[in-house]
């Protein structure tokens, strides 16, 4: 029955190409528009890390200004009003709490690399001074050799690895482990490179360009202090505590300069709590001496909590994608009134099958199936050129993201297809159905 009323939905839709056209042409639209808002909301929304994000928590100390709080943007989120990031020497202490299972300092600096003259000029690369256990808790993957340990953490040791795209860039994206790169005027031996691995978000780095690529070096934390390497990205400093001496590295870097980003993995609910009380020990009893002159406001987020706090999750993402779903409703609803006029058209022929012994089930359902397959084809065309704007999409938030089309996406718009279908074709089937074959065969 089921090839039977396809074929039949086939043969009528061929019989006015220009209306089947027009109706197909409808569906197409809105699949494309609602295809497109719901894979950029599903893009921002989804957890970059299933089952582990809620463990990994960010660390944020409210060090601002007595008077005034943090400033933030309508759009950034950040309802908390608390600095971005934390100073060296409070990372540096919180480090000490024996509760998370990893945890890692990390801040972004800007430093010469000097590869070999016969591969290219020395340049000047974004460089992200981390440490061992950034790899294993963002499930960083690796394509040769490994990450440093901690030992190299507490000695400085001068190792660095390396993203897949500058491997490519110094060293063909050959096996690069062991060789040896200078940057500023040290040598640096490569201990690991990295897969290729693209996250839509950079996860571990929600405050500067978060849609931005991965970093291409990664280098041991206390590399930094050894090299007086200062901070490259986002800083931001409270008035109580800006007169610094840059001039002096290390009175700077013992400032109240807020560059540092701090994360914690734990291992349950219970551990977060704990960690809580153990941040807040500790700005109590800074207080005391003098520093934290606002009211006590420590954060400490999980992952996807800190994306809707930086305003990677907005609300507004939720709500154009209804709205887009909305617009195709009501393509399908001002089809419905071309599909009926179509339908009544052939009245007189679904009288001659009622008479023959068709019941109002099967022509209903001979009529559903033709929507369907309209539905079908529109969605198919829909979903072709939602590949393109979704790609330009990317385009226009970054260079280097990529919005896709995932399985679960694709299985979206397909069942959207079937539920536009099914909508334009619902009441003019229902009327076709119930048209009394004796007032056609009178005729």
């Amino acid at each position: 029955m089921v090839r039977y009323n396809l074929k039949i939905a086939a043969k009528s839709l061929r019989r006015n190409p220009v209306l089947t056209a027009v109706i197909i042409g409808g569906i197409a639209l809105g699949i494309c528009i609602s295809t497109t808002f719901t894979t950029v909301r599903h893009m921002f929304t989804r957890d970059p890390l299933p089952g582990k994000s809620q463990r990994l928590l960010y660390v944020r100390l409210d060090n601002w200004d007595k008077d005034n709080p943090y400033p933030a943007s309508a759009d950034s989120g950040n309802v908390h009003r608390v600095p971005p990031q934390i100073t060296y020497k409070d990372a540096v202490e919180l480090m000490r709490s024996p509760i998370p299972v990893r945890q890692f300092m990390s801040y972004v600096g800007r430093l010469a690399v000097f590869p070999d003259r016969r591969v290219s000029r020395p340049f000047i690369q974004r460089i992200r001074l981390t440490q061992a256990d950034f790899f294993p808790m963002f499930d960083v993957p690796f394509q040769y050799g490994h990450s440093w340990d901690r030992r190299a953490d507490a000695n400085g040791e001068q190792v660095i690895v390396l993203d897949n795209a500058m491997n490519q860039r110094l060293f063909g994206g050959g096996n690069s482990v062991g060789k040896t790169l200078q940057i500023k005027d040290r040598n640096f031996t490569v201990v690991g490179v990295l897969a290729p691995w693209r996250p839509f978000i950079r996860m571990y780095d929600l405050v500067g360009n978060w849609a931005g690529p991965p970093d291409g070096i990664y280098m041991p934390f206390s590399v930094g202090p050894r090299m007086e390497i200062g901070p490259g990205g986002d800083t931001d400093t409270p008035s109580w505590g800006a007169n610094i001496n840059f001039n002096d590295y290390r009175t700077a870097l013992m400032s109240e300069m807020n560059f540092v980003q701090l994360w914690v993995e734990l291992r349950s609910p219970a551990d977060r709590a704990a960690y809580q009380r153990y941040v807040d020990d500790y700005v109590l009893q800074q207080k005391k001496g003098g520093r934290f002159p606002r009211p006590l406001n420590n954060v400490v987020m999980s992952l996807r909590e800190s994306m809707v706090d930086f305003g990677v999750i907005r609300p507004k993402l939720s709500a154009m994608a209804a709205i887009s779903v909305l617009f195709l409703v009501i393509c399908s609803l001002n089809l419905s009134g071309l599909v009926l006029g179509k339908f009544l058209a052939r009245a007189p022929e679904v009288s001659v099958r009622r008479a023959l012994g068709a019941s109002r089930i099967d022509v209903f359902l001979q009529h559903i199936f033709e929507c369907e397959l309209v539905g079908i084809a529109g969605g198919a065309i829909g979903m072709l050129i939602s590949v393109g704007v979704v790609r330009f999409i990317g385009k226009l938030i970054s260079d280097t993201s990529v919005i896709s089309l995932d399985a679960e996406m694709i299985a979206s718009a397909i069942l959207l297809s079937l539920v536009a279908g099914f909508v334009a074709g619902l009441y003019p089937a229902w009327r076709i159905c119930s048209v009394q074959p004796a007032v056609q065969l009178k005729v």
